[in-house]
């Protein structure tokens, strides 16, 4: 009897053993993710709930840029990839997403590159003056080098930089002097986001500059505390610029990118093979939205001379001087920088 109750024991941890074995076994999925019911032969592939912040409106070419991410996470992951899509700064600042981002709390960010320049300084690299030719050149040039060396700083950080999305490229706007050369923005006061290299920009020109939120801006133009403005045609539409300014200058001078980002932690935890789904649906989204915008150039033009505005070209070859100063600036502070004009200016 004493045998067989010393048997039964011993089968009875046997089999604790094997429960708790087969609970504690597998890959965990990552952070706020759910895994899916086994499919057919016993394979089991986490789902997702990713969250996307961004600061500008619905009808903007970034959220139709994060609309196409979605689709494509969708597509290309059989369902498992869902987002969901915060515009508008509706998380608040960006400096407030990347903190969020960061933490985790929030998966992906589209956020300017002229903010992360005061995080990362390469990042100023990509307002170098008149670097590019057109948009479509802009967006080669994620491919090189360079560009994936800038994004790689973002590491340290907490972020995994995955691309680059572009809006159009910055055009001057003018509530009611007509600029024709960079001499005649001596003594203007215009907005310009608060970016050392952007504001350098006007600044060799002769201009002052004012880092106003963007809420503050068609009033601040409405009731002449600035004269003007640093944007780009899209944003001149979808913000009804064309009510309070009479010229724009479509000088084309810089590019303006988004860094489409990731939480460093919640990349880590996903599979090779979901994070090359994150990588390849990103890319798609961000030929998608520089193709889209190239597009339609002529279409903004049209539009916002349709409502009153003076639409007109400056010659860069006008700027020959402050390109100069601006890469014998920035050039020097950074090796990024440096390799980024030496790449792209010719």
């Amino acid at each position: 009897m004493k045998k067989v109750k010393k048997w039964g024991a011993s089968l009875l941890t046997a089999c604790l053993m094997i429960v708790m074995t087969a609970g504690c076994g597998g890959n965990a999925a990552p952070s706020g993710t759910s895994n899916q019911p086994a499919a057919a032969g016993g394979d089991s592939k986490p789902s997702y709930n990713f969250k996307l912040a961004h600061i500008t409106p619905p009808t903007h070419t970034w959220h139709l840029a994060a609309e196409k991410f979605k689709e494509e996470l969708d597509k290309r992951s059989g369902g498992r990839m869902k987002l969901e899509i915060y515009p508008s700064s509706q998380l608040g600042t960006e400096a407030d997403m990347v903190q969020q981002i960061g933490a985790g709390s929030v998966d992906f960010g589209l956020i300017t590159a002229a903010y992360l320049s005061s995080r990362s300084p390469s990042f100023s690299a990509w307002f170098t003056p008149y670097a590019f030719p057109d948009l479509k050149a802009a967006n080669e040039a994620r491919h090189t080098d360079v560009a994936k060396k800038i994004l790689a700083t973002l590491e340290q950080q907490g972020l995994v930089g995955l691309d680059y999305l572009f809006a159009g490229q910055r055009v001057m706007l003018f509530k009611d002097k007509e600029v024709l050369k960079p001499e005649d923005m001596a003594g203007l006061k215009l907005r310009v986001t608060p970016s050392p290299p952007l504001q350098d920009f006007y600044k060799f020109a002769g201009a002052s500059t004012e880092g106003l939120p963007l809420p503050e801006v068609y009033s601040a133009v409405q009731t002449g505390v600035i004269d003007g403005m640093d944007m780009d045609l899209d944003a001149t539409i979808t913000n009804k610029y064309y009510e309070v300014v009479k010229y724009g200058a479509v000088t084309n001078h810089m590019v303006w990118p988004a860094v489409a980002m990731v939480s460093k932690g919640t990349f880590d935890k996903m599979p090779d093979e979901d994070k090359q789904i994150v990588r390849d649906a990103i890319a798609a989204a961000a030929d998608f939205s520089a193709t889209t915008r190239a597009g339609q150039e002529e279409e903004f033009k049209k539009t916002l001379s349709d409502k009153g505005m003076k639409i007109y070209e400056i010659d860069p070859a006008l700027f020959g001087p402050i390109m100069k100063e601006f890469d014998q600036k920035y050039g020097p502070t950074n090796p990024l920088i440096q390799e980024f004009i030496d790449t792209f200016r010719k």
